[in-house]
């Protein structure tokens, strides 16, 4: 990406896991991916490669039985990241009172390396005691997979006809029994193996007492450390922490703010119990990233604590703050506008509402602001049409309001989620010709989901093409049109329709993408790629570089891959691209 383009947002490592029916299902694996100031990256792939997934993770949208298990995502806002709080004589002497108790816990610091040794052993004394992590994770596994079959066959047989099917009802039940009973039997089996471990241990007496004597001496020496005197230093950054920790929790009201410093300040006690290095800045983030995301202290006056935020949009558990980032920051385009409207609501009310709520004007100036932007996004006669409801509009115009609304509070991010697929191609056009010349007034990023080639080749710069929960290549939109390195991203432009020749058939991918329930090994589009060789069956493949901006993740740019020509479809393609997307 150019140098002189900000980092807008930084997604590293992102996981995203879903509950489903008693599984775990990973719809993101591994996404580490840069997003910069006005720009616009299509992410692409097939239904099911996780496209709406990750942009829903950094606009707060997850369902409720999403969420992220590893990963952070960096929201470059400086708007959102300058903090202020009051800092009267009241409010000193809570951080000093604060900085007195933790310099009370950095004396746990003083003994970390022992503590954890006292942990170590106790924790191998347990294992002892029961069976092995691996042994009990392998029954649990088969239990968990027992327990999925079940719940899909008692749903199917919920679905049955009682009068017409009672012999497949009978045998469903008897499969449904035949799993309790499976159940039962592996449940009992694991705590057998459990109770005979544990019996053994119990007769070991020479081990117990093994055990108690070393146990004893590192607690002796562990009470001797924690008495010590702690440095300067730490006296100086625990003031620091005391400062960040109000200011973290600031912006909040009086119950709220005290219930968080309580947590934070418990957080701090378990790290420095444990030795976490609090003077490394992503250790200390880590540590507030439990509670809530953490503000930096940077200076004071008089009468205010300046600080700036880390937004790690991944941590954030509190609605206040995604209230002010989603909409206001980060705003959402969807697919069909007739789901993101209200049918009983005016077309101005919904857009001034959002003006309101989020810029805190008046009714009036929110009216003059909502009719402002109607205008902006083509509607016609937008003074009269302020009161009509949706129904009245058309499915363009319907989207051109969803557009508005998006684009009321002037968002740093648009995410549009397939927002043309709904409509004809004419209209297409021209809501895409919109989105580019408001990104040219406003200067915000889009980020456009689409499996519609097409659609990327008019509007984007860079491409991120996504299968699997992964990102398989990225580049810009020339590098990955016209030299695509990834099997994937050449079978989805040789499927394109506009590149088919007359009374030729068209080329279609051939099976479907893997379980995402399932631990995928090595390269995941393997089993339907024609080029697969053996490693792809065995290990995962790096994310090669091609050129500074071009990187695809396939085994085929490994200097040691035998020479593969990509298809002849996509040959040449400079030319029919040209002219069936008119780019």
């Amino acid at each position: 990406m150019e140098n002189n383009k900000k980092l807008l947002l930084s997604v590293k490592d992102l996981h995203v896991k879903f509950r489903v029916r008693g599984r775990i299902l990973t719809a993101i694996r591994g996404i580490s991916l840069d997003i910069y100031e006005n720009e616009s990256i299509a992410i692409v792939g097939e239904s099911g490669s996780g496209k709406s997934v990750f942009t829903k993770t950094f606009a707060g949208m997850l369902d409720e039985n999403g969420y992220i298990s590893q990963g952070d995502i960096i929201f470059n806002d400086d708007e959102l990241a300058e903090t202020y709080v009051d800092y009267t004589e009241s409010k000193k002497k809570l951080v000093a009172s604060l900085a007195l108790r933790l310099n009370k816990f950095s004396k746990l610091e003083l003994g970390a390396r022992t503590y954890c040794k006292m942990k170590e052993l106790e924790l191998e004394e347990n294992g002892k005691m029961s069976i092995s992590a691996q042994r009990e994770q392998e029954f649990n596994d088969i239990i968990a997979d027992l327990t999925f079959k079940m719940t899909e066959l008692f749903n199917r047989r919920q679905t049955m006809d009682r009068k017409n099917e009672k012999a497949e009802i009978a045998d469903t039940t008897a499969k449904i029994n035949a799993y309790k009973a499976e159940i039962k039997r592996l449940e009992e089996e694991l705590a057998k193996e459990k109770a005979a471990n544990k019996a053994i241990y119990k007769n070991d007496t020479a081990a117990i007492a093994n055990y108690n004597a070393e146990m004893a001496a590192l607690r002796a020496q562990y009470n001797s450390e924690i008495t010590g005197n702690i440095s300067d230093e730490t006296v100086a950054r625990n003031l620091r922490i005391a400062k960040e920790v109000y200011l973290s929790v600031g912006r909040f009201g009086y119950a709220k703010g005290k219930k968080l410093t309580r947590e934070l300040m418990n957080a701090l006690k378990t790290a420095m119990t444990i030795g976490v290095d609090l003077s490394d800045e992503n250790e200390l983030n880590r540590v507030f990233d439990t509670i809530i995301f953490r503000v930096r202290y940077i200076d004071e006056s008089e009468d205010k604590l300046h600080g700036r935020c880390v937004l790690n949009l991944a941590k954030i558990k509190d609605t206040k703050d995604w209230t002010q980032i989603r909409g206001n920051r980060i705003a959402t385009v969807f697919q069909d506008p007739m789901t993101s409207l209200n049918p009983i609501i005016t077309i101005g009310k919904q857009i001034s509402s959002i003006i309101m709520k989020h810029q805190h004007c008046t009714e009036l100036e929110a009216r003059e602001r909502a009719i402002s932007m109607m205008k902006k996004v083509g509607i016609p006669n937008a003074e009269k049409r302020f009161d009509d409801y949706p129904f009245q509009y058309s499915g363009g115009m319907r989207q051109r309001i969803v557009i508005a609304i998006a684009l009321s509070c002037q968002p740093k991010i648009l995410i549009c989620d397939e927002p043309t697929t709904a409509l004809d191609v004419t209209i297409q056009a021209q809501i895409l010709d919109l989105l580019k010349k408001l990104q040219r007034e406003f200067n915000y990023t889009i980020v456009f989901i689409t499996h519609d080639l097409g659609v990327v080749a008019n509007i984007a710069d860079r491409v991120a093409v996504l299968y699997a929960g992964q990102v398989v290549e990225l580049g810009n939109v020339n590098e990955v049109f016209y030299d695509p390195r990834h099997p994937y991203t050449w079978a989805l432009l040789s499927s394109l329709p506009q590149l088919a020749e007359r009374q030729s058939k068209l080329f279609s991918i051939s099976g479907t993408p893997p379980s995402l329930y399932n631990t995928i090994v090595g390269d995941p589009f393997a089993p339907r790629n024609q080029y697969c060789m053996k490693i792809d069956t065995l290990k995962e493949p790096p994310m090669f570089r091609v050129t500074d901006t071009h990187y695809a993740k396939t085994w085929l740019l490994d200097p040691r891959s035998p020479k593969v020509e990509k298809p002849e479809a996509i040959h040449n393609i400079h030319e029919k691209l040209s002219n069936a997307f008119n780019i």
